[in-house]
C-alpha cells in the first residue's frame, strides 16, 4: 500500500489525540436489531458496529449508524452496535462481538486500532474494518473518505455569504485529518472571496457540546459571520443560531439545531463503503484493502442548502462539484498549486498537485487562515 508509511507516521503523531476520541465517559452499551431474512446467504452474515459515542450524537457516531441501518434494511442481515466505548474498553467489546458469531466487524474510531489488531489475530474467519487507521492483516481492512472535497465546497458557500471576511473554525485536535480540513475549506473560500479569513479556535476535544460552543462564542464576539466546525455535536450551529450569524455543519445535516443558520453541511454517507464491504464478504470476494474514497464515489458530499444561499452560489458549488464527478481534478484537488502557507511561502507550484502522502501529513496552514496548530 503506497500510504502505508506516511500513513504509520502521521499515526505516531496523532494517536494521542485520537485517544482523546474515545473518551467517553458513559458506560458502553451494546444493542443488537435485526430484520426478517430472505435466503440462506445473506442469514451468514452478522455485522457489529463499535463506536465511540452516542449514536444519538448527530456527529461522528450517529451518521455511522445511519450506514449500518442502511445495510441492515438492504441486505436483511443482522447486526449489532455497541455505544460510547472507550478505547480502553475496546478489545473487550470486539472480542465479545466475535465470540458471539459476528463475522464483519467495523471499528469506529482511530483509538481502536490496536484493539482491532489484537483481536482480529485470534479470529482469522472473521473480517474486520477499521475506520481512520493504517494497520492491516489478512483478514482487517481500513476504510476512510476525502472528507477534505466536501470541506472545499463549503469553504466556497461560506466565503461567498460572509460580510465581515471573518470566517469562524471550531477545530478538535491538530492532527492532519483537520489540518486537512481547514485548509480545504479555506481554499474553498479563497476562491470565491481572497480578502477573507479563516479564524480557527482549537477546543482540544472532539465531543464537547459546551466547550464547542464557547468556542463559537468567541469566534463570533470577533467578528465572525460564519462559523464552521470539525467538532462531533451541533454546539456551533446552535451558537450561531443564537447569535444570527450563520454556520456550516459537520458529519450530518445538522439544519433542525439551527433551521436559520446552517448554510449546508460537509456530510458523511458511510453507508456507501459498508455496502461494498457487506457485498465482498457476501461474494466471496473480501479481501484486505485500505479505503480512501471522495464525491465521485458518494461517500461524501454537502447537506441541502438553506434558502439563505443564492442561486450564483449554488451554481459555483455545483460546478466544482461537477468536476469531482467527472473527474476533471485528481482526487487531491483543491489541493494543486499555486498554494502558499502562512507565511508567505511556496507550497506548491502552479499546477502541481499535492500527494496523498503529503495530504496525510499535513501541518501547515493556507495564506489565509490565522490562528496557529499547536505543537504536538
Amino acid at each position: 500500500m503506497k500510504l502505508k508509511w506516511v500513513l504509520v507516521i502521521m499515526a505516531i503523531l496523532v494517536a494521542g489525540f485520537f485517544a482523546g476520541c474515545a473518551q467517553q465517559a458513559e458506560k458502553p452499551q451494546t444493542t443488537t436489531t435485526a430484520v426478517p431474512t430472505t435466503t440462506a446467504e445473506k442469514k451468514e452474515i452478522k455485522a457489529a458496529f463499535v463506536y465511540v459515542s452516542p449514536i444519538g450524537d448527530a456527529g461522528w457516531t450517529y451518521a455511522h449508524d445511519q450506514g449500518r441501518k442502511f445495510i441492515e434494511k438492504k441486505f436483511g442481515i443482522k447486526t449489532a452496535y455497541a455505544e460510547n466505548v472507550p478505547e480502553t474498553d475496546a478489545e473487550r467489546v470486539i472480542r465479545e462481538f466475535a465470540d458471539e458469531g459476528y463475522n464483519v466487524i467495523f471499528t469506529t474510531s482511530f483509538g481502536y486500532m490496536d484493539a482491532t489488531i489484537a483481536v482480529a489475530k485470534d479470529y482469522p474467519n472473521v473480517v474486520f474494518m477499521h475506520c481512520s487507521g493504517y494497520k492491516t492483516a489478512k483478514n482487517v481492512g481500513t476504510y476512510f473518505g476525502r472528507m477534505y472535497q466536501a470541506r472545499y465546497l463549503t469553504g466556497i458557500v461560506a466565503g461567498a455569504m460572509t460580510k465581515t471576511n471573518k470566517i469562524g473554525y471550531v477545530a478538535a485536535h491538530p492532527i492532519p485529518e483537520v489540518i486537512r480540513g481547514i485548509n480545504a475549506f479555506a481554499l474553498g473560500v479563497k476562491k470565491v472571496n481572497p480578502n477573507a479569513k479563516v479564524y480557527v479556535v482549537w477546543t482540544g476535544t472532539w465531543y464537547d457540546p459546551a466547550k464547542e460552543k464557547e468556542a463559537a462564542l468567541s469566534l463570533i464576539s470577533e467578528g465572525c459571520d460564519v462559523i464552521a466546525q470539525h467538532q462531533d455535536s451541533p454546539a456551533p450551529q446552535e451558537a450561531a443560531e443564537e447569535n444570527g450569524v450563520y454556520s456550516i455543519g459537520y458529519h450530518s445535516d445538522m439544519s433542525k439545531f439551527a433551521p436559520h443558520a446552517h448554510l449546508t453541511a460537509a456530510v458523511w454517507n458511510w453507508s456507501i463503503i459498508y455496502s461494498y464491504v457487506i457485498e465482498q464478504v457476501m461474494q466471496g470476494k473480501w479481501k484486505s484493502e485500505q479505503i480512501w474514497w471522495g464525491i465521485d464515489k458518494g461517500v461524501v458530499g454537502l447537506a441541502p442548502f438553506n434558502d439563505a444561499v443564492p442561486e450564483n452560489v449554488r451554481k459555483m458549488v455545483e460546478e466544482e462539484k461537477a468536476k469531482y464527478l467527472n473527474h476533471k481534478v485528481p482526487d487531491q484537488y483543491p489541493f494543486v498549486g499555486p498554494i502558499y502557507d502562512q507565511q508567505g511561502k511556496l507550497v506548491k507550484a502552479d499546477g502541481e498537485v499535492m500527494t496523498d502522502d503529503e495530504l496525510l501529513s499535513m501541518n501547515f496552514f493556507v495564506d489565509n487562515v490565522v490562528g496557529n496548530i499547536p505543537s504536538q
